[in-house]
C-alpha cells in the first residue's frame, strides 16, 4: 500500500482549507462580516494564485471585489 499519494492528497486539501480560512478571515476583518455575496466570491478568488488574490483582498473595496468577480461569471 502506497501512502505517499494519500498523504499528498491530504496535504493539498489541508492547504486549500487553510487558504480558504485566511481569505474568509481577511474579508471579515476588512468588511465586518462575511455575507452571502462575499461568500459566493471566495471560490472564484481562490481559483487565482495567492500572489494574485492577496493584493485584490487588501486593495479592492467590497463593491470592487463583487463587481470584478460578478463580471467573471458573465
Amino acid at each position: 500500500m502506497r501512502l505517499a499519494p494519500l498523504y499528498q492528497q491530504d496535504r493539498e486539501q489541508a492547504m486549500q482549507q487553510g487558504e480558504r480560512l485566511v481569505v474568509e478571515n481577511l474579508l471579515r476583518v476588512r468588511f465586518g462580516s462575511l455575507d452571502a455575496e462575499l461568500s459566493s466570491a471566495i471560490d472564484r478568488l481562490l481559483s487565482l494564485p495567492p500572489e494574485e488574490f492577496t493584493p485584490l483582498l487588501l486593495q479592492l473595496s467590497r463593491e470592487e471585489l463583487l463587481a470584478r468577480f460578478a463580471q467573471e461569471n458573465s
